[in-house]
């Protein structure tokens, strides 16, 4: 489906010339102060940085290519590469980005707004032609737009306007998980989620919740585990989960972290899966297929999503950054293994 485009015009670059003139010093100490090279005085220094952040200046790395000419270069921003979900996303892009003769520029920002916004920064110094990212938050997605960087968001949206998004349909996904457990005749089925702060997470735990609604099951709050918001180690925090709601007879851990989190402290424990407990995942790694009994998960189309988010960018970069916004959601398909069964007793 398609969304109006950007409100705001693309605002124009922040100069070196701007910097100085708000820090009070000439052009080539603010330079100097940047860029750590000759010497400066600190508190020049600080009051030149000071004006460069109040700015959102970028320093221009590439003041040599040609205007207008293209870079070759993409960026990709996700959240964290032990993840193999994204090591998936980012093949499906590079598989698009290469064979238009593009070189993908990877950086992960540790699931931070801060480190993203930096990141943000350095593909507008090196001028790239467009950049791919996972947001963690609005501030790089709206430093992008705002100078005029074609941008593409995938896996979760920021409500950012004059991007493209692709998504996968996380509530669907996430109901027809709870759904199966509930055909096989589960009634007290728990959540795990650790990522409530973002639009997946959230979509999930709507999803689970709908699922027992329509079932006419009561979704208890004690039946929710958020990893999200707990200082204690996560292993521990599953366990006293477990501990404190004796009753469940199924889990659904709501992405592949949480499910290796669920599954290996089922193992410690020496609970028989599906006998004790059923589990689903929200995501489906080659891990899942390799254990016994193999896990049942929701499984999305990743490496078609980082192909698709890739196109919808090149469409982007062609057109200049304009155009209306496109936002394509991916359906997920439920994967039926055997940690899943009818509840024992």
């Amino acid at each position: 489906m398609a969304g109006g485009g950007s409100a705001r015009g693309k605002r124009s670059r922040v100069t070196l010339r701007d910097v100085a003139e708000l820090a009070g010093t000439s052009r080539s100490t603010a330079s100097r102060a940047l860029s750590g090279t000759g010497y400066v005085a600190e508190h020049i220094k600080e009051r030149v940085q000071a004006a460069a952040d109040s700015l959102g200046y970028v320093p221009d790395v590439s003041a040599r290519t040609l205007k207008g000419r293209s870079s070759g270069v993409i960026g990709l921003l996700v959240s964290d590469l032990r993840n193999q979900f994204y090591a998936e996303l980012a093949a499906g892009v590079e598989h698009t980005l290469s064979s238009e003769g593009y070189q993908v520029v990877l950086v992960d920002d540790h699931g931070s707004a801060e480190r993203a916004v930096d990141a943000a920064r350095a593909f507008l110094a090196m001028r790239a032609d467009g950049v791919l990212i996972a947001p963690v938050g609005r501030g790089a997605t709206e430093l992008l737009v705002e100078h005029g960087m074609p941008v593409t968001e995938v896996d979760r949206r920021s409500g950012v306007r004059g991007c493209d998004v692709v998504t996968i349909d996380s509530r669907a996904g996430a109901r027809a998980a709870v759904d199966h457990l509930l055909a096989l005749g589960h009634r007290a089925i728990g959540v795990v989620v650790d990522e409530t702060f973002w639009d997946t997470g959230r979509d999930r735990l709507k999803g689970y919740r709908a699922a027992l609604r329509a079932a006419g099951v009561t979704a208890g709050r004690r039946h929710v585990l958020d990893l999200g918001h707990t200082a204690r180690p996560a292993q521990e925090e599953v366990g006293r989960f477990l501990d404190s709601e004796p009753t469940l007879t199924a889990v659904f851990a709501a992405n592949n972290v949480v499910a290796e989190l669920v599954w290996l402290e089922l193992k410690r424990r020496g609970v028989s899966v599906p006998d004790q407990y059923s589990l689903v995942s929200f995501d489906d790694l080659p891990w899942m297929r390799m254990v016994d009994p193999g896990v049942t998960a929701v499984r999305q189309p990743v490496f078609a999503m980082g192909e698709r988010a890739a196109g919808l960018l090149l469409e982007r970069v062609r057109r200049g950054g304009g155009g209306r916004s496109v936002s394509d959601v991916l359906e997920p398909e439920l994967a039926v293994r055997d940690s899943t069964s009818a509840p024992r007793g």
